[in-house]
């Protein structure tokens, strides 16, 4: 028998540091003339549109945004910020607290006539909604657009919706080990979607994301997420990445936004914070499982990262966290 590994993944590294936790699964049926504001949510929403046509309006930072339209087979996943569904872009909408009041998460609209039937054709949604760390999630959702799309005709739409499906059978059916069937769910739902969006575009900026899309400077960052105890050299990461040192660290730089080296202690200061706030775990426990053969050199390299000392970190004391590894932690 052959035991392989899975290797060193950034992406699948970030997203275990959040820690996706589902909060709800929601269907909804609309006929006639509707429009539903959902309020900026604290967490992502994801959903896909099964049946008919309508428009979804984001809010963005100086009012609302030009409304888009979405058919059968879209999905679109909101990372931050209200916005509203209707059945054309000039309606004015109701606040979805007043149309899920049904058990189950499940809900029927007419907003026009307030009946069940209506004129026109029925739009069925399936949807559902995960929180990440609060502190965490930034690393992720601040390098993203307020909205992804992804069309019925994308290679990720098919997945999504077929997710969102077990999604919904999971957490109405609610048998054994449900809880946990919809939290996997939920992160590979997100995974797909981001998946598809990257592809279709390319982050932008000097930034983890972008960078671990490029092949050499990916194997690096791989490599780093791998052992992130191992005390990495500038030699060892360019011979991964495949090119000398001066033009890996050039291109590091240029992609990340801050030294091999630098990217490599943040990553470690990013773990060592999330166990602090995590548990009660043992500071030269924390330490040691990330290379550091004293507590100082720990507890100096954590101070001057992350700006405070582990213990005050733990207690919650000017508790602050990066929103990305390749710009300063503090300013």
């Amino acid at each position: 028998m052959i035991v392989q590994n899975a290797p060193a993944d950034v992406l699948s590294d970030v997203l275990r540091l959040m820690q996706a936790q589902t909060l709800c699964s929601a269907r909804l049926a609309a006929r006639g003339d509707w429009s539903i504001r959902f309020q900026p949510p604290s967490a992502i929403k994801f959903n896909v549109v099964t049946a008919g046509t309508c428009w979804i309006r984001p809010d963005g930072p100086d009012g609302p945004e030009a409304p888009r339209r979405l058919d059968a087979g879209d999905c679109f996943v909101v990372v931050r910020g209200g916005f509203v569904l209707s059945s054309a872009p000039d309606l004015s909408p109701v606040p979805a607290a007043e149309v899920f009041q049904a058990p189950g998460g499940e809900a029927r609209v007419n907003v026009g006539d307030g009946a069940r039937g209506g004129d026109g054709d029925e739009v069925r949604f399936l949807g559902g909604s995960v929180r990440f760390d609060r502190l965490d999630g930034g690393l992720l959702f601040d390098l993203l657009p307020r909205l992804l799309m992804i069309r019925g005709g994308a290679p990720g739409a098919a997945p999504v919706g077929w997710l969102l499906e077990q999604l919904d059978r999971e957490w109405r059916g609610g048998t054994v080990g449900s809880q946990l069937a919809c939290n996997d769910l939920l992160r590979l739902m997100f995974v797909h979607a981001l998946r598809t969006h990257l592809s279709e575009q390319p982050p932008q900026g000097a930034n983890w994301l972008a960078a671990c899309l490029d092949p050499s400077i990916g194997r690096a960052l791989g490599a780093i997420h791998g052992e992130p105890c191992r005390n990495w050299t500038l030699a060892e990461l360019a011979g991964i990445a495949g090119r000398s040192r001066s033009s890996f660290a050039a291109a590091f730089r240029e992609r990340v936004g801050v030294p091999p080296i630098d990217y490599m202690l943040r990553w470690r200061m990013r773990l060592a914070a999330t166990r602090l706030r995590q548990g009660q775990e043992p500071v030269s426990a924390i330490a040691a499982s990330l290379g550091y053969l004293s507590d100082s050199a720990f507890s100096a390299t954590f101070r001057r990262i992350m700006g405070v000392s582990p213990a005050r970190y733990r207690t919650g004391a000017d508790r602050t966290a990066a929103s990305d590894l390749g710009s300063p932690i503090r300013s």
